[in-house]
């Protein structure tokens, strides 16, 4: 099933377990391509709040305030790597983590893979986000 995702499309074939928070594959309309690079939850200050779902925030937080800086939304969002230190948290948090997303990123749900890890750069930080973002060129179409 393809869907118009803003100004891209999402690609989630019937054959595959339907998507829930996250897109199969996205489907990027041409245009300029913004990588960013993976965002924690620490503040502007350096410092890290407790707990999963505070560094989530502020981690998607830190991306928006990226791609608002590249001159890009949410919207443009192509693909995305979530990584966490804390496998566990993130399952049993999943009603609270979604709730964080939609407060930040709306309903937009791009191609995004989900990783449990040791450890990241900070041994504090329990989440890291990786993204890929494509600006349309105007009338251009996914």
């Amino acid at each position: 099933m393809t869907q118009p995702d803003g100004p891209h499309r999402s690609v989630n074939p019937d054959g595959l377990l339907p998507p829930v928070g996250f897109a199969h594959a996205t489907v990027a309309a041409a245009g300029r391509t913004i990588h960013l690079g993976g965002q924690t939850g620490h503040r502007g200050d350096g410092d890290l709040d407790d707990g999963l779902v505070a560094q989530f925030d502020q981690a998607l937080a830190n991306l928006v305030e990226v791609l608002t800086a590249c001159g890009a939304e949410p919207h443009h969002l192509v693909s995305m790597a979530i990584y966490t230190t804390d496998m566990a948290t993130y399952r049993a948090e999943a009603r609270a983590l979604g709730e964080v997303w939609r407060a930040r990123l709306g309903r937009h749900y791009p191609a995004l893979a989900l990783f449990g890890v040791m450890e990241l750069h900070d041994p504090r930080a329990l989440v890291e986000i990786v993204s890929t973002a494509v600006i349309p060129q105007a009338g251009t179409d996914a």
